[in-house]
């Protein structure tokens, strides 16, 4: 497999992935591999259809609506900076981008629920944890439905990554037991004042993929060309786009196109599952993509040390704990923000 022979494109793909939730036994599901595969290669990006997730999402985009229209002191009782794993609401202007703009959403942010006697809770990994929850009736159980199944359908995503390689199929699932894969519940209130401003929310994810499903258009990706191009809004799709770490073990096939969120006025929410591997997971590119030299373009990460190291660098609780000497970044961490081709192409920025 070569490295530099991502073609140009214009548009996004759109894959029926129900092949794939079948599994090997179905007749289509090598085709949908090499589509999956062709589009993680050269375009970093497909809108996923057939996913069988629509009344889970319907469910959960009630709940939520249910949760932001709350009073902001009912929120702020699961305030993330309340927690000791980052989990809860994030409030308006928690989230500072890289040019350190406050962002102008609100979010919801949780991931695995692990009680307190989990063994990797007890071992101290950081990130994992027990979620909080509000005191809303069907609020957990809509939400957690709907976590638990897209991470089932990233499982599937990830085992078909590493067919499209020609890989064992286990390659990546290996290191998926208890990671902190997030889920985000985003809101962005209707806002009349919204203007563009050029630069600003451009960003990869820095996780292995990302499983979005939005509520409104706005989407934009960055194109082999050096233009912005929009992903068409479809109400029955999720978008899947390469992260940070995928890009990082492949050595560059699988790529992390940059992309960003345009300004809108109307409000609008949006649901991305950002899939990781476990805490402890090294990153590095695998043999099968080292140049013929055995070296590689890209240094290797903790995984979860490197998430963590980012998050403590765009959160204000966070931020007042490392000036507080209550809380240090991890060991080698990266500067906020540099890995991937947003790193190395345009200013960083990023908005979540």
């Amino acid at each position: 497999m070569t490295m530099n022979d991502q073609k140009s494109f214009n548009e996004i793909p759109t894959l029926d992935v129900a092949p794939l939730i079948a599994g090997p036994q179905d007749p289509a599901y090598s085709d949908c591999v090499r589509t999956l595969a062709d589009a993680a290669h050269h375009v970093g990006f497909a809108q996923l259809i057939g996913h069988g997730l629509e009344g889970r999402q319907a469910r959960l985009l009630d709940a939520t609506r249910r949760f932001f229209a709350l009073p902001e002191a009912e929120k702020m009782q699961v305030y993330i900076g309340n927690s000791d794993n980052h989990r809860g609401y994030v409030p308006f202007g928690e989230e500072i981008m890289a040019s350190g703009i406050p962002d102008t959403k609100e979010a919801f942010d949780l991931s695995l629920d692990l009680p307190p006697e989990h063994p990797a809770v007890k071992a101290g990994t950081p990130l994992l944890g027990p979620n909080q929850w509000p005191r809303l009736e069907g609020f957990r159980e809509s939400v957690m439905d709907y976590y638990d199944a897209v991470f089932a359908l990233g499982k599937v995503i990830f085992r078909a990554f590493a067919v499209g390689l020609g890989q064992d199929p286990e390659l990546f699932l290996r290191y998926v037991s208890t990671p902190p894969s997030q889920l985000r519940l985003l809101h962005y209130p209707n806002n009349e004042d919204a203007v563009d401003r050029p630069g600003i929310g451009e960003h990869t994810d820095y996780e292995c993929f990302t499983l979005l499903k939005p509520t409104a258009p706005g989407l934009e990706v960055f194109n082999t060309d050096g233009e912005w191009i929009s992903v068409p809004y479809d109400p029955d799709a999720l978008v899947l786009n390469i992260g940070d770490l995928l890009e990082l073990w492949t050595n560059g096939y699988y790529v992390a196109t940059s992309h960003r969120v345009r300004k809108v006025r109307q409000e609008r929410y949006a649901f991305p599952l950002f899939f990781t591997v476990d805490y402890h997971t090294e990153v590095a590119p695998l043999e099968a993509f080292k140049d013929a030299a055995g070296s590689d373009n890209a240094r290797a990460v903790v995984s979860g040390e490197h998430l963590r190291a980012q998050t403590m660098q765009s959160f204000r609780y966070m931020l007042e704990r490392l000036q507080r000497g209550e809380a240090s970044l991890p060991t080698d961490a990266l500067p906020y923000y540099s890995l991937g081709r947003e790193a190395e192409t345009l200013e960083p920025q990023r908005s979540r």
